[in-house]
């Protein structure tokens, strides 16, 4: 059984106080512990920004904090090294849907078997407060002072994932606990490309899409009758994106992943997997004729 002690992180939590991110933190421990999962078994990866030094506050688990916009690669190399392990992404929308979007849509386009939390909040909040690739035209911030604003419409990773090809897509909210381990924990334990846009707060540098914003603009998909297995309900869904912001399960489908069309050993994980070098040397030396 594990215990909230096990998890307790190596590091003093550095966020700032009212940080959207306490909020996945806890959430997140929550959804390991009802999961049980053997620690062993679960691999986070993380990328650049306030949402990726989750690594450092989660004890007891094997992680690799990687580059900026690369954990979904790194992670998708864990994954097909060792096929048993529950891969967890966590990245920001600074992180993921700018220099690591391209990374995003061809995971979302292979059905990588991962769960990938995408810390969204509008901002790139380690390195004060730019606007993201998430944050509303007209946003006002030191990179995009007014008139105009922010010159451009935000991307919508929810829609992107959905149409990407994504097989679990859903939105929670940091400030909605009970709701956001059940999304995580469904996210982990899905077979295929999972993704949970998370809507949380930057207190720091975000005076526009605040606590209070947030619990005025959200509505449950779930509880207003949303088919979870109609693709294009789920993208209607999707583009409601301004005054309400659906929160729940968009999409959900079941596909292959990439994993079980690739020439992986048949038996045993490619970590364990070994080759005789003078038939890799015979490969080599045929390509060169």
């Amino acid at each position: 059984m594990i215990i909230p002690e096990m998890l307790e992180g190596p590091q003093k939590v550095t966020w700032c106080t009212g940080c959207g991110n306490f909020g996945i933190l806890a959430a997140l421990k929550k959804a390991i512990i009802e999961l049980d999962e053997p620690l062993h078994n679960i691999v986070l990866t993380s990328g650049i920004g306030c949402s990726s030094k989750i690594p450092h506050y989660v004890g007891g688990i094997n992680s690799l904090h990687t580059l900026h916009g690369r954990p979904i690669p790194f992670a998708t190399g864990v994954h097909l090294a060792n096929t048993d392990l529950k891969v967890i992404v966590h990245t920001g929308d600074g992180d993921c849907l700018a220099e690591g979007l391209g990374h995003f849509i061809h995971a979302a386009r292979r059905n990588v078997n991962l769960a990938v939390l995408i810390h969204n909040n509008g901002v790139n909040g380690l390195t004060k407060g730019q606007y993201s690739p998430s944050a509303p035209r007209g946003y006002i911030s030191n990179t995009s002072p007014p008139p105009p604003g922010a010159p451009m419409d935000p991307v919508n990773p929810t829609a992107l994932a959905i149409i990407a090809g994504a097989t679990y897509v859903a939105r929670g909210f940091s400030g909605d606990q009970k709701g956001l381990v059940v999304l995580m924990k469904e996210a982990i334990t899905h077979e295929g490309f999972a993704v949970v846009d998370i809507l949380q707060p930057c207190v720091t540098w975000n005076r526009q899409l605040t606590w209070k914003y947030y619990n005025e603009h959200t509505y449950s998909l779930q509880e207003n009758g949303h088919d979870v297995t109609n693709r294009f309900q789920a993208m209607e869904k999707a583009m409601e994106n301004g005054d309400r912001y659906p929160v729940g399960v968009f999409y959900r489908s079941s596909s292959p992943h990439l994993a079980a069309g690739l020439a992986l050993p048949e038996k045993g994980n490619l970590k364990n997997h070994t080759n005789d070098l003078k038939d890799v040397q015979k490969i080599i030396d045929d390509l060169m004729l």
